[in-house]
């Protein structure tokens, strides 16, 4: 099936010129695409795309697992892709194998508030739907005008699961203020009278923080998010629920990135520490 190649050529450029990945990254990807389609079985069934990689798990399974959870980060990217450019497909053999968790990198409060006062209306209702609410980008896509109500909000999730969010003021003058401009009529971010797919969102907030010099993604506002909430005070439990969490163990990687800040202050102001600073 030559056209898979063709599919991955084209995946390897969109991440290259819409999502601003590295030539190293690209050129890791294209290594495990390679490799997965010189070994595993790609065919098609009743209109999907079947791509069978038992054969190529086999293959890589005495490899690290840092360095086998990327190549199947990989191949699942393209699955997406492929997805977002109507190719309907199926991926089987790419269980999940456990890794040591990194600790995500939430944007800097500052930055947020540099963005803000760059954004225009469309942009600064992504960023505080995100920042201000927690949302994964697919969860910011779906959002209907029905799910909005005077102070609270219902988000539907992971696994079709509802969590209903309290509205703060400043989040619901900017919804209030899209709509009045903008007039959406089933969904909340609407073009042409259709929503925002998440590649629309992406690139949207992509281009927002350009303007102030430097990369972000909307997943990071979400980290953003979580780890202002428990820096302030907030509950780990309360914060699993408005992130919808179904494991507090999810949730605990950002009491770590906490930790590591309350450190790092903790550091900057001690008194010994700034004697050592003086002295170097």
């Amino acid at each position: 099936m030559n056209y898979i190649n063709d599919y991955i050529t084209s995946f390897l450029g969109y991440l290259k010129d819409n999502r601003g990945y590295s030539e190293t990254t690209i050129t890791t990807y294209k290594i495990a695409l390679k490799q997965m389609v010189e070994i595993s079985e790609i065919y098609e069934e009743n209109g999907l795309l079947i791509i069978d990689i038992k054969k190529y798990r086999m293959a890589i399974f005495k490899q690290n697992k840092k360095t086998i959870s990327k190549k199947l980060s990989a191949i699942r990217s393209l699955s997406q892709y492929l997805f977002q450019i109507d190719i309907k497909n199926r991926v089987i053999g790419d269980d999940s194998i456990k890794t040591s968790k990194t600790l995500p990198k939430p944007i800097q409060k500052n930055h947020i508030d540099e963005a803000i006062k760059q954004a225009n209306l469309i942009e600064k209702t992504i960023l505080y739907m995100l920042f201000g609410l927690g949302l994964r980008i697919s969860e910011l896509s779906n959002v209907k005008l029905s799910d909005i109500g005077s102070s609270w909000i219902n988000i539907v999730g992971k696994g079709d699961k509802t969590r209903e969010l309290p509205l703060v003021q400043n989040v619901k003058d900017v919804i209030e203020n899209y709509i009045l401009v903008y007039k959406p009529k089933y969904y909340l971010l609407e073009v042409e009278n259709k929503k925002f797919g998440v590649y629309h969102i992406r690139t949207t907030l992509k281009e927002l923080f350009k303007k102030i010099g430097i990369k972000a993604t909307p997943h990071q506002l979400r980290h953003s998010f979580a780890s202002e909430m428990l820096n302030n005070g907030a509950r780990i439990t309360d914060v699993k629920e408005l992130l919808g969490h179904s494991s507090l163990e999810t949730t605990q990687i950002y009491t770590k990135l906490t930790d590591q800040t309350k450190l790092k202050n903790y550091l900057s102001s001690h008194p010994l520490c700034k004697v050592s600073h003086e002295h170097n």
